[in-house]
């Protein structure tokens, strides 16, 4: 089923395409992707933005914590920012469940570029609907 839904989020998921966002791997409850820092994704210093960090940890968790098949939807997320990136660095994002409920599901999601070091975490809670994603 995972791969069911991942295919049916990113036919609609415009935002996840003009970002650059690839999917490496995806299960339930987990998912990992990773784009290249662009010059258009920095800002004034000359490092990226901090808003596309968030982006892509958003759309890593949105995907993992929709891969149950019951759209989910954010209540909230919280990022620190560690490092900093460049262009042309290679970030991998990964998001993973931590607790799944009924209505409420937790998730860690660690960017890091392509040395390993951290350049953000950000933690989300979703509230899982009772609706079907396909």
């Amino acid at each position: 089923m995972p791969q069911k839904v991942l295919e049916t989020m990113l036919a609609k998921d415009h935002f996840t395409k003009w970002m650059g966002l690839h999917i490496d791997e995806y299960s339930e409850g987990y998912c990992r992707l990773h784009y290249t820092v662009r010059e258009e994704m920095l800002n004034g210093h000359s490092i990226v933005h901090g808003g596309i960090v968030f982006s892509a940890a958003d759309s890593a968790f949105a995907f993992a914590c929709n891969s149950h098949g019951r759209v989910s939807v954010a209540l909230d997320a919280h990022i620190s920012f560690i490092g900093a990136a460049h262009p042309g660095d290679v970030l991998t994002v990964e998001a993973k469940e931590v607790h799944t409920g009924n209505k409420v599901s937790f998730y860690d999601v660690t960017t890091r570029n392509q040395h390993g070091k951290i350049v953000a975490v950000f933690k989300g809670t979703a509230y899982r609907t009772s609706k079907n994603v396909c």
